[in-house]
């Protein structure tokens, strides 16, 4: 991990509660002056640490407000299969992560729809016709009881 200081930690949790702080703002928060805080974050940004800035959208007001997560097997696993996988998930909007996982299926994907209908129209004409997948278990969210986005610093 990088050497980082307390301040530089402060400074990154600020920019996690709210991106649209000002250099000056953060600067007063942690007891910098603005040039030497922007110097930090520039260099923070530079390290790769701060990789970019985001809104926070509303999925609802987006007609994205089903998260369902899907559980993938491949038929099989050698050679270039996990890769032909990964190049053509990447092309699906409404996937919004994806990841390999050990266990009993090789990955966990996680897709934002407007509704079950949306979902099942994706799982037949795009999820399910990805190269080598044999099956999948699907989970509707209920309900999100945290949702976490920044990182503990």
């Amino acid at each position: 991990m990088h050497d980082l200081s307390k301040v530089d930690r402060r400074i990154l949790a600020l920019l996690q509660q709210d991106g649209r702080l000002s250099v000056a703002e953060i600067g007063r928060r942690v007891g910098l002056t603005p040039s030497p805080c922007a110097d930090r974050i520039k260099r923070l940004e530079s390290m790769g640490v701060i990789k970019g800035y985001q809104a926070k959208l509303s999925p609802e007001a987006l007609d994205a407000g089903l998260v369902v997560f899907v559980q993938v097997r491949l038929q099989r696993t050698a050679g270039d299969a996990f890769e032909a996988f990964t190049e053509a998930i990447e092309l699906i909007p409404e996937v919004e992560g994806c990841h390999l996982v050990s266990g009993d299926f090789d990955f966990l994907i996680k897709a934002r729809v407007k509704d079950m209908s949306h979902y099942k129209t994706l799982l037949a004409g795009s999820l399910l016709q990805l190269p080598n997948v044999q099956e999948s278990k699907s989970y509707p969210v209920m309900e999100t009881v945290v949702a976490r986005s920044g990182i503990i610093l």
